[in-house]
């Protein structure tokens, strides 16, 4: 049997069965956690859409046309203008004291009286000179003969051998697969473009199979260099990694680098937590966790990491530890840089300072997240059963990080060896994303090995201020012994 009222002139029925108090108590508690649990998530959602390449880990190229502003720098303003400072020598244009053509003008008529000049009268002359690129040549192809003779006194007959190199009846030289290298591997263009490159420019028509037989060519000749390399960065007292993805016959695989100022060596490996064996020293990453089980090393965590994650807790989270923190590294990365191009370590008393404002700092957050009411812990689709550890808010975890690994995001000021961040390795990382935005994955492992060990060598020679054209035309034993390690 059921009861009813009337609401707004119509009469409505209700249920008879009304449930007990206990019952409604229980189903407020229920509403609440999933009222609780939702408010969370929707805090989480709004906290990731502002996200961006300034105040997190995602690349610039999700930031979509709602770029963020500038990041600045993480030096201190040193209140001097912009531009080149006194001192700084600058590029110039200059005249060549030996042009490699003079093109002489002569006036034809007198401007006082009108009468005909001719070129035996003239006494002085004022030069400009015109830099320009030459006009493309043909080829230059040069024939190398083996002569074969006839020995007078038994007869035999004996032919001469061609140079190291020349093994076919036609070939293009070392100078077009030098160029063709740098040109899809240094300045990243893809195969059709550099065939067109190479037409336009030279004249030259090298089909497609031809450039991928140079590159492989060339990453065999390199490989030895590329071992020799991976040898001195593995012994550096300081060295960069990273990883990131790389598309690899469809699926994704991933790429290590590890690198110095003058150093880069990169290796394709098929799991993430694959790493780099032997390796001694300091290792300066971005606390990807696996990188803490290498074994022999000290760890150097990067700054930068920590400085966008900051900018994060300050913009969204609106958290006043972040910001304390954000500018008391800002202000020991620029006590560091300037100690380091003054050429001496910083003062221990300033190190202690540093280090005691560092731990009121991560004291005051964790008191504050300590007052902030728990998380809505996630409930197991089966059962109904809590799992995993309580959940903990984006800032309460950095302090955490802060608190365990404060000699390891520390260690740039008492070690003049270590830099603030990790940018050596994320620069070094940077052009091979590029590279695959550009032209996509590879097809096949051999592909993206022999890109890796090509790239590797290009970066390297870059870093030792060598000529790449040149450096891709010499003996790689020889530039190998010639490495600059520190």
């Amino acid at each position: 049997m059921g009861i009813g009222f009337r609401f707004k002139n119509r009469m409505v029925a209700v249920s008879s069965d009304i449930p007990s108090r206990e019952e409604l108590i229980a189903l407020i508690q229920a509403q609440a956690a999933q009222i609780s649990e939702l408010v969370a998530r929707v805090a989480e959602l709004e906290r990731r859409l502002g996200l961006n390449s300034s105040n997190s880990g995602k690349p610039p190229s999700s930031d979509g046309l709602r770029r963020p502003a500038r990041v600045a720098s993480l030096r201190e303003s040193s209140g001097k203008k912009p531009g080149g400072q006194k001192g700084h020598g600058g590029e110039t244009l200059r005249q060549s004291a030996e042009p490699d053509v003079i093109v002489d003008h002569f006036p034809a008529i007198c401007s006082g009286c009108g009468d005909t000049l001719i070129p035996a009268m003239a006494h002085a002359h004022t030069a400009r000179q015109v830099n320009d690129l030459p006009e493309p040549r043909p080829l230059v192809v040069t024939e190398h003969r083996a002569h074969v003779c006839e020995c007078a006194r038994c007869g035999a007959k004996t032919r001469a051998s061609f140079p190291g190199g020349v093994n076919a009846p036609v070939q293009y030289g070392a100078r077009i697969a030098a160029f063709a290298v740098y040109l899809q591997h240094q300045q990243l263009l893809p195969q059709k473009r550099t065939m067109s490159l190479m037409s336009d420019l030279f004249g030259v028509r090298i089909a497609a199979a031809t450039l991928e037989g140079m590159s492989r060519a060339c990453a065999t000749r390199l490989k030895g260099f590329s071992e020799t390399v991976r040898g001195l960065v593995a012994g550096a007292p300081v060295k960069h990694m990273d990883e990131t993805g790389f598309r690899i016959g469809g699926k994704t695989q991933w790429l290590h680098v590890a690198c110095t100022m003058l150093l880069t060596f990169y290796r394709t490996c098929a799991k993430r937590g694959s790493l780099l064996a032997g390796v001694a020293g300091i290792v300066v990453h971005d606390h990807w966790k696996p990188y803490y089980t290498m074994t022999g090393v000290l760890h150097a965590l990067c700054n930068a990491h920590h400085l966008r994650e900051l900018k994060a807790l300050v913009e969204i989270e609106k958290e006043e530890w972040a910001r304390q923190m954000q500018r008391l590294l800002r202000r020991a990365c620029h006590a560091a840089n300037l100690a380091r191009e003054s050429g001496v370590a910083l003062k221990p008393g300033l190190v202690a300072c540093i280090e005691r404002r560092y731990d009121a700092i991560v004291t005051e957050g964790l008191a504050f997240h300590e007052r902030q009411p728990p998380l809505a812990q996630a409930i197991a689709k089966r059962g109904g059963k809590t799992r995993g550890r309580a959940p903990r808010r984006t800032g309460h975890n950095l302090l955490l990080r802060f608190l365990t690994r404060r000699s390891d995001t520390l260690r740039f000021l008492r070690d003049p060896g270590v830099p603030f961040s990790n940018n050596e390795a994320e620069r070094d990382v940077r052009m091979m994303k590029l590279r695959m935005k550009i032209s996509g994955g590879f097809r096949s492992p051999e592909g993206a090995e022999y890109f890796a060990t090509i790239r590797g060598f290009l970066s390297t020679a870059r870093k030792q201020g060598w000529n790449i054209i040149e450096a891709l035309r010499r003996d790689p034993v020889d530039l190998a012994k010639s490495l600059r390690a520190a």
